[in-house]
């Protein structure tokens, strides 16, 4: 049985590890950390899991945790885990971080985009990119896994295929996305309370979201070489959920003409086929965040537009599930030689 520990367990993400963990058939929980609940019982503060889980949340001590578990999964803000980690640390349990401090290589556009300090750089090459359908043969081999984010996660996902087989211009790349509230985190923030996130839509973060050199990295190395896209973020007032629509120009054939769609189709089939947790829908079906929701599950379509030459590309998935802790569970699956699916085949709740 592994032993896991969660620091910021009772955050959205941190409560989502805490439900997926529970009916994990080889995990066991034994570290609830939470710096603002202390000594409280878990289930007092999320009481979806009265009689369910009956231990009470512990502090953030790092070195303490590690002696005492194989795993631990950071979900913490930006910034928490660099100024903590070290090789002790690493030698006695593996880390899934859910914060950004691994996940870009290059340690000025980290702190130019996130505005503080690296506290440990010295980590970031030994750091995987924790994409599974990418990366799993790296993940495997990892102690340190950067849990991508729920935006990125869904945008490079989407677009990943086309990049990689030069099909589309990633320097033409716009990627409009929207999501569920949750995605803020559970602090309380004015511009995220009922009445102010009702009946309303927003951009946010417009030409400055720190999700943006992420997704520019790893569709990079797709495509060879640096790009440039534009990612604008949308709030909208639903609890859950991740929507991205994404635009690109084709690269056309030799004769001038665009791919088609058997042609896309088949390119999506041979990158995602057998991935269980990927999937491309039917044609001219388009993703809908409600057939996501719960799951582990990326929804992905796709449409050429023969007039403008252009494709647009659509994405769905749960950001507190594959774009945070599903992920970090399939993550944590791989990196014990697990079933990369094991806990996490779970059938996206409706309604």
């Amino acid at each position: 049985m592994i032993k896991a520990g969660i620091i910021g367990a009772t955050g959205y993400a941190g409560a989502e590890l805490v439900r997926i963990l529970t009916a994990h058939r080889e995990v066991k929980i034994v570290w609830y950390g939470s710096r603002s609940y202390i000594d409280q019982k878990y289930a007092d503060i999320y009481r979806n899991l009265f009689e369910i889980v009956e231990d009470v949340c512990l502090d953030d001590s790092l070195e303490e945790l590690a002696s005492r578990v194989d795993v631990i999964f950071t979900a913490t803000p930006q910034g928490y885990l660099a100024s903590i980690l070290n090789d002790a640390v690493l030698a006695k349990a593996k880390i899934v971080d859910l914060s950004a401090d691994y996940r870009l290589q290059d340690v000025h556009v980290y702190e130019k985009w996130y505005g503080i300090s690296h506290r440990s750089p010295q980590y970031l090459a030994e750091a995987v990119y924790g994409l599974c359908e990418v990366n799993r043969e790296a993940v495997a081999k990892a102690r340190l896994v950067a849990n991508p984010g729920c935006y990125t996660t869904c945008s490079i996902l989407t677009a990943y295929p086309l990049v990689k087989e030069g099909l589309i211009d990633p320097d033409t790349l716009i990627i409009d996305a929207k999501s569920g509230v949750s995605g803020a985190g559970r602090g309380a923030k004015t511009s995220n309370l009922f009445c102010e996130v009702n009946e309303s839509i927003k951009a946010y973060g417009v030409t400055t979201h720190r999700h943006t050199p992420e997704i520019e990295e790893q569709l990079g190395y797709a495509a060879g070489r640096s790009i440039v896209v534009n990612f604008t973020p949308h709030l909208v007032p639903m609890n859950r959920g991740i929507l991205v629509t994404e635009y690109a120009a084709c690269q056309r054939k030799g004769d001038g003409s665009l791919p088609t769609y058997a042609e896309i189709k088949a390119v999506y089939d041979s990158y995602y086929e057998k991935e269980p947790f990927v999937r491309v829908l039917k044609k001219d079906v388009c993703p809908e965040t409600r057939w996501v929701e719960g799951s582990n599950y990326v929804d992905i379509n796709f449409r050429i537009d023969e007039r403008t030459g252009r494709i647009i590309l659509m994405g769905a998935l749960d950001n507190l599930v594959k774009g945070a802790a599903g992920q970090a569970v399939q993550n944590m699956n791989l990196m014990f030689g697990l079933p990369e699916t094991e806990g996490l085949m779970m059938v996206p709740v409706f309604p």
